[in-house]
């Protein structure tokens, strides 16, 4: 199950052998900072956030995370990122034709990101605003992936919560100090006696 949507193209994901980050094969969403990119973050999400996904696996990157295909009752979700209009194709050597022709019409229809008059592809615009060292890499680094989320009312699933807590520090959402964040969520339900 997705619990994590960090930006359009990237993922974390609860399985039964823990959490996953995924980043969506084949394409590049515009940076968080970038124009777009909330708007590619949130088109992701209304897709994917809390549902479950077929994951075809691609390769592992160089920061750890899996490169991947999604698919959600047959719908191919990196395309559908492409074809609305809010990531780029970025296969290898531009060799996934059907995505180059889904980019090719959302360009032709003005779709999501090419309204702009000349939009900056992310790896052109991550050449322009470096990161401060190769650690801090936006999808790397835990503080970047953790977004700005700090109360349990932003939260929709008990394991997005967990997932601030530990690995975010956002100690905001466990009110109580014991180590449960946003009880409303993820404290079992309490029976009413008669």
């Amino acid at each position: 199950m997705v619990i994590v949507v960090l930006d359009g193209d990237t993922v974390l994901i609860h399985r039964p052998n823990g959490l996953v980050k995924i980043r969506l094969a084949g394409i590049d969403a515009p940076e968080m900072a970038q124009a777009y990119g909330a708007i590619s973050k949130r088109s992701l999400s209304d897709m994917v956030m809390g549902r479950q996904v077929k994951i075809a696996s691609q390769a592992m990157d160089q920061y750890g995370r899996m490169v991947a295909h999604l698919n959600i009752n047959g719908q191919d979700v990196n395309a559908e990122q492409i074809r609305q209009g809010m990531a780029w194709e970025y296969s290898s050597y531009h060799s996934n034709k059907v995505l180059v022709a889904l980019q090719g019409e959302a360009r032709l229809a003005s779709r999501g990101l090419w309204a702009q008059n000349d939009p900056t592809p992310p790896w052109e615009w991550r050449k322009l605003h470096p990161s401060p060292s190769p650690a801090a890499d936006h999808s790397a680094a835990p503080s970047a992936s953790c977004g700005n989320k700090t109360h349990c009312s932003e939260m929709s699933s008990c394991e997005e919560a967990k997932y601030y807590l530990a690995q975010c520090g956002v100690k905001s959402l466990d009110g109580n100090g014991d180590g449960v964040p946003c009880e409303s969520l993820c404290a079992p339900q309490q029976k009413i006696k008669n």
